[in-house]
């Protein structure tokens, strides 16, 4: 879709904190009957949680808090779309109905937009959204007809706010939008083939995020699985198979070892699907993993919580096929949003009360899933061409790694930057120069007794270039002393080595964390 919309004019009138509401007859319809939910001659506040269209009329989630501070949730319909976080004063006159007093549009942030602020997002910004509602307006004699849609922002300083446009094509609900900025009361379309499924990603995988948890957590518990009536030989069989294909740090000390542990990671478990591969053949660890949750569910009790239930078919059912479909549009996806930050951050589920064993174990085995998720959706979301025409390609993932009795999770990334071909006039395609690679790996542990450690390098022609970072300084001190030899080493392999630094701390995040030294050979 290309074209212009317009920002809804700001009226000159209204203050810039508060606009006047109007609804037809100042009323919301209860879509279930209250009695005395508001008693007679008092005021409650309300905010609107969600707002849905439903044909002509708008469903309401609101969220009411009495004068005694009793807050409950009640769902209404409305003739005029409220949008999501506006604060409302609300009175009952009956018990099918709730009359409107004002609207307090308590921040900027959950108020509907009327204007751009260009000092905030200047011209050219791009903005992405979701279509919450769409109207047509009452037509004007010898003007065109105008849609008035509201939409939620997804992206920049704003995400979450409501903006009102008019256009001259309908919105359909729910569509995903991308415009440019071109002043402070108009946005230009610009088409979606090339954004829509890195949105899609990017939503997924803030879901998924905020669902994960860490696999050591899950391990530990596995590997202290008590012997019960509820543990079948099926069960114990899947936890054996999960257990025994864990990597030991000797394993990944040899690239044959580290080759194994990498594609039996779980990352690649729906391309080996996509090329008619049989995944049970050799270890993986998501396969394994939704194997476990498939002998998980039968053995659970009767009054088990539903919701774990469902959390885990879910995870187990329909989350593949995200990916697989989200893995042949690779090639489509450009204009990328600012990466994921890595390492992921350590996140463990605690034991609920009254809650059975393998009812926490079905939530840690989800959780686990949901994180090596996370990882194939960030490998997603950082592959596409950069804006300056490069290939980027991420490879994210995590590997469970045995260390004496401990469960070490190591957390890789690694990044393939390719430059576009230059095509010379009258030049054989099979005379030109091979495309430069530039190879970047980050790597991130937490082992006794060095503590956390972050690696960054990348390689270019040959030339190798690294940073270490320590969090504690006993560890720091002892990288330091012995980066000599580890530069004498990386020498005999045939590298060419460029600066090897350790620094006490962290990566700083932002555009300055990584080695910048790109397109240039230093050995020139």
């Amino acid at each position: 879709m290309t074209g212009e919309m317009n920002i809804l004019p700001l009226p000159q009138t209204a203050p810039a904190t508060t606009r006047p509401l109007v609804v037809n007859g100042d009323l919301l319809q209860l879509q279930t009957p209250m009695e005395g939910l508001i008693t007679a001659g008092q005021t409650a506040q309300a905010e609107v949680l969600s707002l849905k269209q439903a044909d002509q009329t708008f469903q309401l989630l609101l969220k009411v808090t009495l004068d005694s501070g009793r807050q409950t949730t009640v769902q209404a319909t409305s003739t005029q779309p409220l949008p999501q976080g506006t604060s409302l004063a609300i009175t009952q006159p009956s018990a099918s109905n709730l009359a409107i007093t004002v609207q307090q549009a308590i921040a900027s942030s959950v108020a509907t937009l009327t204007r751009i602020d260009t000092a905030q997002l200047p011209v050219g910004t791009l903005l992405q959204g979701k279509v919450l509602t769409s109207q047509v307006m009452p037509q004007v004699a010898g003007q065109p007809t105008v849609f008035r849609s509201m939409v939620s922002l997804l992206n920049t300083a704003l995400s979450g706010s409501t903006l009102s446009i008019d256009s001259p094509t309908p919105l359909r609900i729910g569509t995903l939008l991308s415009a440019l900025v071109q002043d402070t009361q108009t946005l230009k379309f610009v088409p979606l083939s090339s954004r829509q499924e890195q949105l899609a990603v990017t939503q997924q995988l803030v879901s998924q995020q905020s669902r994960q948890g860490s696999l050591d957590g899950l391990i530990s518990v596995l590997q202290n699985l008590p012997q019960s009536d509820q543990t079948s030989s099926d069960l114990r069989a899947a936890v054996d198979k999960l257990l025994a294909g864990l990597p030991d740090v000797q394993q990944l000390s040899s690239p044959k070892g580290l080759a194994q542990a990498l594609a039996s990671s779980g990352l690649f478990l729906e391309a080996k699907l996509l090329t008619g591969q049989n995944p049970t053949l050799a270890p993986d660890m998501k396969g394994d993993l939704l194997k476990l949750i498939a002998q998980l569910t039968p053995g659970l009790p009767t009054n088990t919580t539903l919701g774990a239930i469902i959390a885990a078919n879910t995870l187990a059912q329909t989350m593949p096929s995200f990916v697989r479909s989200a893995l042949g549009m690779l090639g489509q996806v450009s204009a990328k949003p600012p990466p994921t930050s890595f390492p992921i951050p350590e996140r463990l589920l605690q034991s609920m009360d009254g809650e059975g064993d393998l009812e926490h174990l079905l939530r840690l085995a989800a959780a686990a899933v949901s994180r090596l998720q996370s990882h194939q959706l960030s490998s997603l979301e950082q592959t596409g061409v950069t804006d300056d025409g490069r290939l980027l390609s991420t490879w994210q993932l995590e590997i469970p790694m045995r260390n004496a009795q401990d469960i070490v999770p190591l957390q890789v990334k690694f990044q393939r930057e390719e430059a576009p071909e230059k095509e010379q006039p009258h030049e054989r395609r099979d005379e030109r120069e091979p495309k430069q690679q530039l190879w970047r790996v980050d790597l991130a542990f937490d082992m006794e007794p060095l503590g956390p450690l972050q690696v960054q390098a990348q390689l270019i022609k040959g030339s190798l270039s690294s940073q270490l970072w320590a969090e504690r300084p006993y560890t720091a001190r002892l990288i330091e002393s012995n980066l000599a030899g580890l530069r004498e080493r990386l020498l005999a392999s045939g590298l060419n080595v460029g600066n090897l630094d350790c620094h006490l701390g962290t990566p700083p995040q932002g555009p300055q964390t990584r080695l910048e030294q790109r397109w240039v050979d230093e050995t020139a």
